[in-house]
């Protein structure tokens, strides 16, 4: 009987890496992934030791394809659809798709996320940003946000925000001040909207951001 090899220090802190990754992320890393985690000099490095760990018996890959890592132990996570129901400004306010909040019988898009990164949120909808208002907040125009429904907040939280007379949402930090609420954009270049107490209701708060690379 040959008995397997145990993986080099190297080893295991990439087989490390890679279930902790798969766990946040849902997917396998590329070999660029690990080389940078994992501060090896070259890719061919990092091959190399994916080739070694595969004859031991610790994962196996899938030949040209950049993600193709498996680890035979590894519980695959599950995924929940989010729908992405509609666009938030991020600069002037838009108006609204309804007054009972948003819909999401006619989603733009679905995107898919892991358990594991929702952290048992519930209800979630997506929305994506237009505008470059909470550009100093790492939210630019085509992101989308996570949002968690709720009426409730805290100064400073994230939120989508309807103005009741207007008729009209936005994506801003929010404060309240005694008898009035400041929408806070998170761009130096762009003043707060003021607005009485009562004329403002939060419907969600952002609970996660997905960049957009350009």
């Amino acid at each position: 009987m040959v008995r397997k090899k145990g993986p080099s220090l190297r080893q295991q802190r990439m087989l490390e890496f890679i279930r902790k990754f798969m766990d946040e992320n849902g997917l396998p890393p590329t070999v660029r992934d690990i080389q940078a985690d994992c501060e090896i000099s070259s890719t061919s490095v990092v091959d190399y030791n994916l080739r070694l760990l595969e004859r031991d018996g610790h994962l196996r890959r899938k030949p040209d394809i950049a993600r193709g890592i498996e680890l035979p132990d590894h519980q695959a996570p599950s995924f929940r659809r989010i729908p992405v129901v509609a666009y938030i400004a991020a600069g002037e306010p838009l108006p609204v798709l309804t007054n009972d909040g948003w819909s999401s019988e006619e989603a733009l898009e679905t995107l898919e996320f892991p358990e594991t990164m929702l952290q048992g949120k519930r209800d979630l909808y997506a929305l994506r940003v237009r505008g470059s208002s909470m550009i100093d907040a790492l939210v630019d125009d085509g992101d989308i946000v996570l949002i968690e429904p709720s009426q409730q907040s805290s100064n400073g939280d994230m939120v989508v925000a309807r103005l009741k007379l207007e008729n009209e949402t936005t994506l801003k930090r929010l404060y309240r001040e005694g008898d009035q609420v400041r929408l806070q954009p998170a761009n130096s270049l762009m003043e707060p909207i003021y607005s009485q107490a009562d004329n403002v209701e939060v419907q969600g708060r952002v609970v996660g951001v997905i960049r957009i690379l350009r």
